[in-house]
């Protein structure tokens, strides 16, 4: 029987604007892609390990914070916004962050620093954590995050500089998203992400989908468990 591989921590980041007519930025992954191939996507990937060491200009709301922080033998919740932030930067050439030097950046933070912005994770809300389930080629605990588009810096219609892990960037709106071929879980996260958009408030508790090797569970992250 094959090996399960190492289930890797991830981050995603969901940029919406128009709020009166949302629309979501998504892109579609390779056919040759090991993990989710062919299918539409928000931008994410899995936390490196330089991450944990960026320096974030500002964090999100505390209560976020503490729910990132909920189930992890370890607090990975800087690491997390850093990480959510940079793969929007490889895969979209979007910018969150705030104009500021940055001497010396990790390798994998380079392109970004050069820039002339340092990550900014203010405007993030944490909105649902779910762990792929086994069986798969890869494994991923990750962490989805909201934002709004008016915190880019620049043109959010400008992706000249993102890397070629995502084809076909696009701004799709919310009520006709669910016409592509969008993942399982895509799917799920996009109804707690209508719903955040509609109230414009965090969520009172997070979402999550936790996958093992013995049974599937739908929690609650700062709340009750579903009866």
């Amino acid at each position: 029987m094959p090996t399960e591989p190492v289930i890797r921590d991830a981050a995603t980041l969901i940029l919406f604007r128009n709020p009166d007519a949302p629309e979501i930025l998504m892109g579609q992954r390779g056919a040759k892609a090991a993990f989710m191939p062919n299918k539409v996507v928000f931008p994410g990937g899995a936390v490196d390990a330089c991450d944990a060491a960026v320096p974030l200009a500002n964090l999100p709301a505390s209560a976020c914070l503490d729910r990132l922080q909920e189930d992890t033998p370890s607090d990975l919740s800087t690491a997390l916004i850093a990480a959510a932030i940079r793969e929007l930067w490889e895969e979209t050439g979007l910018i969150l962050g705030q104009p500021g030097t940055w001497p010396d950046p990790p390798a994998d933070w380079a392109t970004f620093a050069a820039t002339g912005h340092l990550p900014c994770g203010e405007h993030l809300r944490f909105v649902f954590r779910a762990i792929t389930p086994p069986g798969r080629p890869r494994r991923f605990d990750a962490r989805f995050f909201v934002a709004p588009a008016e915190q880019i810096c620049g043109d959010t219609n400008d992706f000249s500089r993102a890397s070629d892990e995502l084809s076909n960037l696009q701004w799709i709106a919310l009520a006709d998203v669910r016409n592509f071929d969008l993942p399982f879980i895509t799917q799920v996260v996009l109804s707690e992400v209508a719903h955040l958009i509609r109230s414009g408030e965090a969520p009172s508790s997070v979402p999550f989908f936790r996958n093992d090797d013995e049974e599937s569970l739908f929690l609650r992250i700062g709340g009750q468990a579903p009866v």
